[in-house]
C-alpha cells in the first residue's frame, strides 16, 4: 500500500515540465490499483439510476487526494441575494510535499436549485396557510405531495458544502486525469432532470416477444388425457382445446393429429341437440 501511495508523489510533479509515456502509464495503474483494492462500489463511486457511466463520490475524492497527497484549498465568492443563497467555489490542488498548484476546478449551488427551494409541507394547515406563490403540489410518476418553499437562510450552510463538494470532485477528476473512468455531477442533479439529461424521458426499446417453447413430449401426454375428457364431455371442441394449447406452447404436427383423433361421446337418439 506503501508503494501506491509513493508512486502518484513522483509522477504528477515534475522538474522536466511533462510526464513521459512510462510515468503516464504508471499514473494509471496506480489509479487503477486504488480502484480495486481502496475504494467499494457505491460508497466511493457507483452508477446514478439511468446512467451507464461511474460517479466519483466525495469519499472516492478523498481517497484520490490522500493517495497524490493533493491537498484540496477552497475560494469562496458570495453571490447571494435577497430571494437566494447562491456560492461560486474554487478548488485549487496543491501538492502537499513541493507546495505545487497541481490543478483547479470551480464548482456552483444555491438555494435556487430544486432539492433546495423546495420541501414538503409539515400538515396541511401549514400548507394552507401558506401564499399561493410559495406553495406547489409536486407530481412524480406515481405520487404526489405538498410542498412550499424552503428559507434560503435555513440551507445555506448545505450550499456551501455542495458547492465546495462539486469543485473540489472536479479538482480531483482534472488533477488525476481519470475523468474517463468517473463522471462528476449526477449525484447531485434532481431526478427529474436528471432522467431528461441521460434520456430517462424517452420510451423504452422495443423488445419482440419470444416464441413459447415447443411442447414437452410428457408434458403433452398427461394434458392429452385432460384434454380427452373434456372434448368427450362437451366442454371443449377440438379447436378450442388446440387454440388453448398454443397460448402455452408450440404444438407438432403429430401432437394436433393427436387432439384431432380423440372422438367425442356418442349423443343419445332422443336427446335433442343443444
Amino acid at each position: 500500500m506503501n508503494a501506491v501511495i509513493e508512486m502518484p508523489s513522483r509522477s504528477l510533479v515534475q522538474g522536466a515540465g511533462r510526464l513521459s509515456a512510462t510515468e503516464v502509464v504508471q499514473h494509471a495503474l496506480v489509479v487503477q490499483e486504488v480502484l480495486r483494492a481502496v475504494m467499494k462500489p457505491d460508497v466511493h463511486y457507483g452508477k446514478i439510476p439511468g446512467t451507464d457511466k461511474q460517479t466519483l463520490f466525495q469519499p472516492g475524492a478523498d481517497v484520490l487526494c490522500m493517495t497524490f497527497r493533493i491537498a484540496p484549498e477552497f475560494t469562496i465568492e458570495d453571490l447571494s441575494t435577497v430571494d437566494a443563497v447562491r456560492y461560486r467555489v474554487t478548488c485549487r490542488g496543491v501538492h502537499q510535499l513541493s507546495g505545487v498548484t497541481l490543478g483547479s476546478c470551480v464548482g456552483e449551488a444555491s438555494s435556487g436549485e430544486e432539492k433546495y427551494k423546495w420541501r414538503r409541507a409539515a400538515s396541511e394547515k401549514e400548507y394552507e396557510l401558506t401564499a399561493v406563490t410559495h406553495r406547489r403540489i409536486k407530481y412524480g410518476k406515481s405520487w404526489e405531495t405538498k410542498q412550499v418553499r424552503t428559507e434560503p437562510a435555513d440551507v445555506a450552510n448545505t450550499v456551501l458544502k455542495m458547492a465546495e463538494k462539486r469543485a473540489k470532485i472536479g479538482m480531483v477528476l482534472n488533477v488525476t486525469a481519470c475523468s474517463d473512468m468517473f463522471g462528476q455531477d449526477l449525484e447531485d442533479l434532481d431526478e427529474t432532470l436528471r432522467d431528461s439529461l441521460v434520456g430517462g424521458d424517452q420510451p423504452p426499446p422495443q423488445t419482440t416477444q419470444a416464441d413459447p417453447p415447443t411442447w414437452p413430449a410428457n408434458k403433452f401426454a398427461e394434458q392429452l388425457v385432460r384434454w380427452t375428457k373434456a372434448i368427450q364431455a362437451g366442454l371443449k371442441t377440438h379447436d378450442e382445446i388446440i387454440s388453448l394449447a398454443k397460448s402455452k406452447g408450440e404444438l407438432t404436427v403429430d401432437q394436433i393429429d393427436a387432439i384431432r383423433t380423440v372422438r367425442t361421446a356418442p349423443k343419445d337418439a332422443d336427446q335433442p341437440a343443444e
